[in-house]
């Protein structure tokens, strides 16, 4: 059992690396559904989301982080009757709950799409959906399990099967269930979904099967030896739930925030006089092609919050505030730094950028309005795993909370009342980005004293116009006649420009880059 473990380290960036290519992938299907559907049926698919996403919140929130730490104590103990105990329990759980809500979801889909979504051609998009949710419950529980056991493997290697699975079954089944209108094709695609979870599903069983046997026989000799309890599987099931609730509370804000951000946003454009058909499109665009665009380079930030949990909790515990300050900073200027070339290719080559990807150059407006409050969401990630690794992770709940409610009452006030649409929609995502921020970087700063330096903040500024100047002036010389290659080569251009100046200003250097995950190893060979 011990062959099979790995160190914190060497699994976290198992898990990063498992992350950074299913976020590659998973922006395949983003670019291709909307060609294969248009915008109105990504909206279609989009809708049924926030639901799944709050009853798969209820069942497995916080279940796999509490299987992972009874299972490690347990092993720690070498109390394998536990380690069963919690797993028979959890599937137990899983099972009969997923199920209920499965069935649940079935039974609320016509009244979900009639009144919640506006839009009853949603309704075999939630009931090919329903599925899923015993399917995720069950696959949470084992990744759980061989988190507790220290083997980050079969996760990683579960989501990137997940990932491809579902790239081309949601593909095809939305190609073929096309001709039957926009709405079947939505639901071909979240049947692409459920078959890609089957997928994942399949990979952890058989590898915990296998991971049986590897195991030592005596050990589970015993354990297959061991009577039924009735009275230890309620204790177990008591830690579970002791563990869970609170790390399911915390997420099912999020989950919440999103399900009522898409009620009202489409009850809004309805509001504002825009033809059901008309909102389910917007809607499509702005959260299946607009928003997953403002998110790629949240791969980098990403990483960056996850060395800086780890260095802050270790330099927090020996009360080392200089270490504190001097991390945090190293984080939030690469954030800045690897955020802001970003945001300036969403604002100036919208439009080509979202014609290229979607062929649908009509969006770019919405990416436009989008592209300022980005570089306030890149900083996010660092900010909050500060607040979490200082130990105030409730402050950084009650940031989100109080941001989704203000997003939410100015999506009614200004999508709705003021008759602005999916644009109201858009500033009032915007305000919540920024706000947040700002109230995760008040918290860090009351916590810690810390101040973001504003000399980082103007260089960072100058690099960026140059690198927009110069990526204007290439894309009005270069090849007129070849879009794509003019767009590929004016923002490579920028992006040489942008590095070249970052460097030159001392922004980043390669003490900086080592600390990147996947490339600081590489790093470190180079003299």
């Amino acid at each position: 059992m011990n062959k099979i473990k790995q160190s914190f380290i060497h699994g976290t960036i198992i898990l990063l690396a498992a992350g950074i290519i299913n976020r590659i992938l998973g922006f395949v299907p983003r670019i291709t559904l909307p060609r294969v559907i248009g915008a109105e049926g990504v909206g279609l698919y989009q809708m049924g989301y926030p639901l799944l996403n709050i009853l798969i919140t209820i069942i497995t929130g916080g279940l796999p982080l509490a299987i992972a730490k009874l299972v490690s104590e347990a092993e720690s103990s070498g109390d394998e009757q536990m380690v069963r105990r919690i797993l028979r329990v959890s599937l137990t759980f899983v099972i009969v709950g997923g199920l209920c809500f499965s069935l649940f979801c079935l039974w609320i889909a016509p009244y979900a799409g009639t009144h919640l979504m506006t839009d009853r051609r949603v309704i075999p998009t939630i009931a090919v959906m329903s599925p899923i949710i015993t399917v995720v419950g069950i696959s949470s529980v084992f990744r759980g399990y061989f988190q507790g056991r220290q083997n980050m493997i079969p996760t990683a290697a579960s989501q990137i099967l997940e990932t491809i699975v579902r790239i081309f079954a949601m593909l095809l089944f939305a190609w073929f269930l096309l001709p039957y209108g926009v709405e079947w094709a939505a639901a071909g695609a979240m049947a692409g979904v459920l078959l890609g979870e089957i997928g994942g599903l399949i990979a952890l069983l058989m590898m915990y099967r296998r991971h049986h046997l590897l195991s030592t026989a005596p050990a589970h000799a015993a354990a297959h030896a061991v009577p039924y309890s009735r009275g230890r599987h309620r204790a177990a099931f008591r830690k579970l739930m002791q563990t869970s609730i609170p790390v399911t509370a915390a997420r099912f804000v999020g989950s919440g925030s999103y399900l009522l951000e898409s009620i009202i946003t489409v009850h809004s454009l309805a509001a504002a006089g825009i033809a059901t058909a008309m909102a389910t499109a917007q809607y499509g665009a702005l959260q299946g092609m607009v928003i997953p665009i403002l998110l790629l380079p949240g791969v980098l930030t990403y990483s960056l919050s996850v060395s800086l949990v780890p260095s802050l909790s270790e330099a927090s515990a020996r009360g080392d505030m200089r270490t504190i300050h001097k991390r945090l900073h190293q984080s939030m200027r690469l954030a800045l730094v690897a955020g802001a070339p970003f945001a300036v290719i969403m604002y100036l080559l919208a439009d080509p950028l979202t014609y290229y990807l979607y062929a649908d150059g009509s969006i770019g407006h919405l990416l436009r309005l989008m592209a300022p409050a980005a570089i306030f969401l890149y900083f996010q990630n660092p900010l909050q795993a500060a607040l979490q690794a200082l130990d105030h992770p409730g402050q950084a709940l009650f940031n989100s909370f109080a941001g989704a409610c203000v997003k939410l009452t100015l999506i009614v006030l200004l999508a709705a009342k003021l008759k602005l649409g999916i644009v109201g929609v858009i500033l009032a995502i915007n305000v919540n980005i920024v706000l947040v921020s700002l109230l995760h970087y008040i918290s860090v700063m009351r916590t810690i004293r810390f101040r973001l330096r504003t000399a980082d903040v103007f260089m960072t500024a100058g690099c960026s116009a140059a690198m927009g100047i110069v990526m204007l002036l290439a894309r009005s010389v270069l090849w007129q006649t070849s879009g794509w290659l003019n767009l590929l080569a004016s923002i490579g251009i920028g992006l040489t420009v942008y590095l070249a100046a970052v460097f030159y200003c001392g922004l980043i250097d390669k003490h900086d880059l080592i600390r990147i995950p996947w490339l600081g190893p590489r790093l470190r060979r180079i003299k």
